[in-house]
């Protein structure tokens, strides 16, 4: 094997965690267990129902406890987590930013503002460049997708869903179970994030409606090419697996989905010989 090729099969730097929306219906300390368990390098905070989300010196002990770093802080941004920490979306980063600094965390991950949210999207992408201004901690904003009503598409987002489409962001986090539900093209969205790009949530889906989430590779989105493609180029952010292992029988179902959502992303975190990345 020549040099060139051996440096080219070099495994990336990236530290590849668990989402601990990844063990729901189990609670936030599972992610921590079956992540020291299964030899994730961190995992990546849901702020959500789960009390113990929302607590970031509890979070700090879960992490002392099982050696496992926190890597990001995904701040409430969903439907179910509207009054998460308080309803003011403006606090609700604040308070992510905070526990991202306790936590020692690289990254908060923040959704695109509800159309709803008026004066919150009005001021979105001017505020989080101010905040991301006075801090080390990167503000990723999260590609989402549109709902479809009988056969229209319809954007619950302001000012979209595609937050690559646009004025880019400092930081942006790719999700590929997203980018199935919106029927993007996942790779022409990698490259128009090009070096903006920070944060992965892998997953996978079918182009089905519904947020799928799926463990990669088992669905039609270019899992293994985005990630052999980031290895390419020398991505040194994070690979966050973020998958729906809800209808696992047991605990050890959920661990064997979680084991290989993990082999797969090690498998495909090694720049292929003649690989370009975007």
């Amino acid at each position: 094997m020549t040099s060139e090729a051996a440096r080219a099969l070099e495994p990336s730097r990236a530290l590849v965690g668990l989402s601990t929306a990844s063990v729901y219906p189990e609670g936030t300390p599972v992610a921590f267990e079956l992540a020291a368990k299964l030899g994730y390098d961190g995992v990546e905070v849901m702020v959500w129902t789960d009390p113990v989300s929302q607590d970031p010196y509890a979070l700090l002990r879960l992490s002392q406890h099982y050696g496992v770093p926190i890597l990001a802080v995904h701040a409430p941004c969903l439907i179910i987590t509207q009054r998460v920490w308080t309803t003011d979306p403006w606090a609700k980063l604040q308070k992510a930013q905070f526990a991202a600094e306790l936590l020692g965390s690289a990254t908060v991950v923040v959704h695109p503002p509800f159309r709803w949210q008026r004066d919150y999207a009005r001021r979105f992408r001017q505020g989080i460049k101010r905040m991301a201004d006075e801090t080390a901690v990167r503000f990723a904003v999260e590609n989402m997708f549109p709902l479809r009503v009988r056969g229209r598409e319809v954007s619950a987002y302001q000012p979209s869903w595609d937050v690559a489409a646009d004025e880019p962001y400092r930081d942006y986090t790719l999700d590929l179970s997203h980018t199935a539900v919106s029927q993007s093209d996942a790779l022409a969205m990698l490259a128009a994030m090009g070096d903006r790009l920070t944060h992965l949530h892998v997953a996978d889906g079918t182009g089905l409606t519904k947020d799928e989430h799926l463990v990669p590779g088992r669905g039609t989105q270019p899992c293994a090419e985005v990630l052999e493609r980031l290895a390419a180029r020398g991505f040194e952010g994070h690979v966050i697996v973020e998958v729906n292992t809800r209808r696992a029988l047991d605990r050890a179902e959920r661990e064997a989905d979680l084991a290989e959502a993990l082999a797969f992303c090690r498998l495909h975190l090694v720049a292929q010989p003649g690989a370009v990345g975007p």
